[in-house]
């Protein structure tokens, strides 16, 4: 079965780093595009970054540009997320996902359980 489980969260000051993983198992990772997502208390989600499967286009929400960079190993089946100069509205439940087939607007159908990254002072 398809598993997606997140790791690398945790507390970091403003203007600090982390680095997120997902590793996953189950299916061909490196057939499939994947995606961050995030979701903030009380606060719908938010599309954070999407990666193609070999890794050869990227996407970033507007919000994370030129802080946020995507990377993916598909030869270890894991998705990257390093996030850079962290800000406090960064502060979320950020989860990996499966896209389900193609590029570009297109639903996931696989969601890990989040990992939980806190930005404060």
């Amino acid at each position: 079965q398809v598993q997606l489980v997140e790791s690398g969260g945790g507390s970091a000051q403003p203007g600090g780093p982390l680095r997120l993983s997902c590793a996953a198992s189950g299916f061909t990772f490196s057939s499939y595009a994947m995606r961050w997502a995030r979701q903030a208390q009380g606060k719908g989600h938010e599309w954070v970054s999407g990666i193609y499967n070999d890794g050869s286009d990227t996407y970033y929400a507007d919000s994370v540009k030129g802080r946020f960079t995507i990377s993916r190993d598909n030869a270890k089946n894991t998705l990257y997320l390093q996030m850079n100069s962290l800000k406090p509205e960064d502060t979320a439940l950020y989860y990996c996902a499966k896209v389900t087939t193609g590029w570009g607007p297109v639903g996931c159908d696989y969601w890990g359980q989040g990992t939980q990254v806190t930005v404060s002072s």
